[in-house]
């Protein structure tokens, strides 16, 4: 068998002709052979230049989430958890026999077909609207694409209760399942199009003009280059519209269209027993964690910040040529019937009703309490979300998932559920708090969480996480490397989810209903009192003072993202 030589044994290298001799250099990161730099790289962790970091090559991935995380993490996933603890003693209180029968019943089995029936629904048609019009306003040269992004976000400053007032007073027919996946499709896009429009101004054009000279299209370089580095921003937008679809309450009710969430209610309101709604309620916790772990398994493992050297280029607008009208047409198309309808409908009520009989008075009280609640509300869920975002962003492993898993429980519980579970434990173990404002901001805060962190996650995951290792490896410990490099990289999207947890708060209507202090009203409540007695009139103002609120944070949130 030949062996190679040994190191003496290999003939020596021809001497190089006079002048044209290699100077020595020190070994070092960077200089010498690349097998050589490739051991430099390894020796300390680092990524080679050029390459895209992933989980699995350095950075935190593999180690433990460090306790100045850890701790508010579990603490922030135990609070989460608390209304599955509340459904556990409910569900199981007149036996586990008795449980299955419920969740067996043919009647449960229709729910779960028309809940998942209408969520796919609006997942595919919020994924359609988010992507497309994120691509058209930032990737091309759409003539007002500052303009069109802002309108496209305006949508959330409109509760999917309100949209389907307006479609279904002009439309009665639209009642059942086409009128709720409508309502729901139209508030719900703008949660896949904030982190889309984010992913693409954060991606380097690069890749995609390597693949433009190599004689791929524009739309081939977008399915095959582009598309794949968007699935996390997509799938986590998918995640929220998902989530938000099974525990609405408003837009299917007013649709009469039955649902787990309109059937938990109503099985709440007529009777005591609280252990069917209960079972019920379980089946939906059993399809948000399907949902959850769906998502974390189509996310993949790899990450998309960008680690070689120089800073990502504007990319170059896509001229759309002859596609230019058809593009415009169908912006202005969304923008109509998600803005535009809901706001003549708005404004023909308003029109129709008396300015005298308007409480001004009463309007601005309820005006002002909805901005104090929802602020505190979203600056608890922020407070919140931060820790078990990094995790999820920074450290890939089960009990990463598990955190994140459980962050994520409460939002598909409808409304009415969680406010009862914080009910159920003030009652039992915080009396003082029982109908007190911190009830009602710790609701929220269980609702909206996976908001939060969402926006978190994804702006933790634009930081190159070799910047983490830098500092380190500098004698930075993990709460300084916290404060001085993770936070501050985040800030922008960590901030941008404070708002949409803002505006989301503002919307809430179930929990609000119940958990509010005596006395006290949000302008959701007194829309939806008005609107049940079917003064539609006496509910404009009210409307219009909520969509006008939540436009302004709607509004900066576009503006951010062109």
């Amino acid at each position: 068998m030949h062996t190679p030589p040994s190191a003496t044994e290999r003939p020596a290298r021809a001497p190089a002709p006079p002048g044209l001799e290699r100077p020595e250099r020190a070994e070092g990161p960077g200089q010498g052979s690349p097998a050589r730099s490739a051991r430099w790289a390894r020796s300390f962790r680092l990524p080679l230049p050029g390459r895209a970091h992933t989980p699995g090559s350095g950075g935190t991935a593999g180690r433990r989430p460090p306790l100045v995380l850890l701790v508010p993490a579990c603490l922030a996933a135990a609070f989460a958890l608390l209304p599955l603890g509340y459904l556990a003693v409910r569900a199981l209180e007149r036996g586990p026999a008795f449980a299955w029968d419920v969740v067996s019943d043919p009647r449960t089995r229709d729910l779960l077909g028309r809940s998942l029936g209408l969520t796919a629904l609006v997942v595919a048609g919020s994924l359609v609207l988010g992507v497309s019009l994120a691509w058209l306003t930032v990737r091309t040269a759409l003539p007002g694409a500052r303009a069109w992004s802002v309108m496209a976000t305006l949508p959330l400053a409109v509760p999917s209760y309100v949209t389907a007032f307006a479609w279904l007073s002009a439309a009665p027919g639209l009642a059942g399942f086409g009128g709720a996946a409508l309502a729901m499709t139209l508030v719900s896009f703008p949660y896949v199009l904030l982190p889309v429009t984010a992913a693409l101004r954060g991606i380097d054009p690069a890749q995609e003009e390597a693949a433009r000279s190599l004689g791929n299209g524009p739309l081939r370089t977008f399915v095959r280059v582009t598309l794949p580095q968007l699935r996390p921003a997509a799938g986590g937008g998918a995640l929220l519209v998902a989530l938000y679809t099974l525990s609405d309450f408003g837009a299917v009710s007013l649709m009469r269209y039955d649902t787990f969430t309109l059937a938990i209610h109503t099985s709440y309101r007529a009777s005591f027993d609280r252990t069917p709604a209960a079972a019920l309620s379980v089946v939906l916790v059993v399809m948000t964690v399907a949902l959850v772990a769906a998502e974390a398994r189509t996310r993949g493992r790899a990450g998309h910040a960008r680690t070689g050297r120089g800073t990502a280029r504007p990319a170059v607008p896509v001229a759309l040529g002859r596609w230019r009208p058809p593009a415009l047409l169908w912006c202005a198309a969304v923008v109509a019937v998600a803005v535009v309808f809901p706001l003549a409908v708005l404004g023909y009520w308003l029109a129709v009703g008396n300015s005298a009989t308007w409480d001004l008075d009463g309007l601005t009280e309820t005006a002002w309490s909805t901005l104090g609640v929802a602020a505190a509300g979203a600056g608890l869920t922020t407070l919140l979300a931060l820790p078990v975002g990094v995790i999820a962003a920074r450290h890939r492993g089960r009990g990463a998932r598990l955190l994140e898993q459980a962050a994520y429980a409460g939002h598909a519980l409808p409304g009415i559920t969680v406010a009862l579970a914080l009910v159920f434990v003030a009652v039992r173990y915080a009396y003082p708090l029982y109908q007190q404002l911190p009830l009602l901001i710790g609701a929220y805060a269980v609702l909206f969480l996976p908001v939060a962190v969402a926006a978190t996650r994804a702006a933790v995951l634009q930081a190159p996480p070799v910047l983490d290792d830098v500092a380190r490896s500098l004698g930075r410990r993990p709460w300084q490397v916290l404060r001085e490099i993770t936070v501050p990289l985040a800030a922008p999207g960590v901030a941008a989810g404070a708002a949409l947890t803002f505006v989301v708060c503002m919307k809430e209507l179930p929990a609000t209903l119940l958990l509010r202090p005596t006395g006290m009203d949000t302008l959701a409540t007194r829309l939806w009192t008005e609107t049940g007695a079917g003064s539609f009139a006496a509910a404009a103002p009210y409307a219009a003072a909520l969509i006008l609120l939540a436009a302004i944070p709607s509004y900066l949130l576009g503006r951010h993202r062109t």
